[in-house]
């Protein structure tokens, strides 16, 4: 499997500040931020399949303009997998006919342009070999974070958290884990703000860390911006020992 980060950031402003999204090899996206939209028309036309982990708007902010982009150049529906309660409100907020067109109707409901998908935590789906997990996650609204595991090794991405014991409990069973792409969105300074808002501060992250068993490189994702090299130098401050690195647009792993 090969993953190819379109956008990282925890907001936007200039060139490099693209919101979550992660390409995984041509066809397949986790969720749907503004780093979609770096790639070209024949690029969104191959993707097939888009995992969501919550209905934020910085993590779905071009499914809708991808969906209308390409649904006419496409043979087969695109397939939009979440939780139910995350599809819920997919239909009741964005593809209500008021915000959006409902794509799962378009052209007809015999033919649609979209498809949605219902996912549960711990529940697998795989895509020729590709296996897409769900995992815990606490935030806000309803929301998952995903394992993506190649048979050979394992990336999890967190998506947007705040203290999860249920998370380390699931990457602590992951044996084949490489890879932990995990968000720290403010800083210490703005501890309050983080457990309110449900995200992670340095401070929160080493506590987190704590519970994690596995050994895995450790990315840094969903920095705020105006506040990366503060939050990176007191992430290093508090778990320098996991040797952090921070994410980065067009970054590709593969596992």
């Amino acid at each position: 499997m090969k993953i190819r980060i379109l956008g990282c950031s925890g907001g936007i402003g200039g060139r490099h500040l693209r919101t979550t999204s992660i390409l995984v090899d041509h066809d397949v996206l986790i969720d749907c931020g503004t780093g979609v939209a770096d790639l070209s028309i024949a690029e969104l036309a191959q993707i097939d399949h888009v995992f969501i982990t919550h209905s934020h708007l910085d993590h779905i902010a071009c499914l809708p303009l991808l969906i209308d982009t390409v649904g006419d150049m496409r043979q087969k529906p695109l397939t939009v997998y979440a939780t139910d309660a995350t599809l819920e409100i997919l239909r009741n907020h964005i593809f209500n006919w008021a915000i959006w067109p409902d794509f799962s109707e378009i052209p007809d409901p015999e033919n649609p342009f979209m498809l949605y998908e219902s996912l549960r935590i711990g529940e697998t789906v795989d895509l020729e070999g590709r296996r897409i997990t769900p995992v815990p996650a606490n935030h806000t609204v309803p929301a998952v974070g995903y394992q993506l595991d190649s048979g050979t090794s394992s990336l999890v991405f967190s998506g947007d958290t705040g203290p999860c014991p249920e998370l380390w409990r699931a990457v602590n069973k992951i044996r084949n884990l490489k890879y932990l792409i995990i968000e720290t969105a403010f800083s210490n300074r703005e501890r309050q703000l983080a457990r309110v808002s449900l995200h992670l501060c340095p401070e929160m992250l080493a506590e987190e860390l704590s519970n994690l068993q596995r050994d895995a490189d450790i990315y840094i994702t969903h920095l705020k911006p105006g506040q990366t090299e503060l939050t990176m130098q007191e992430i290093q401050d508090s778990i320098g020992e996991f040797n952090p690195r921070m994410l980065q647009n067009n970054q590709v792993f593969e596992i």
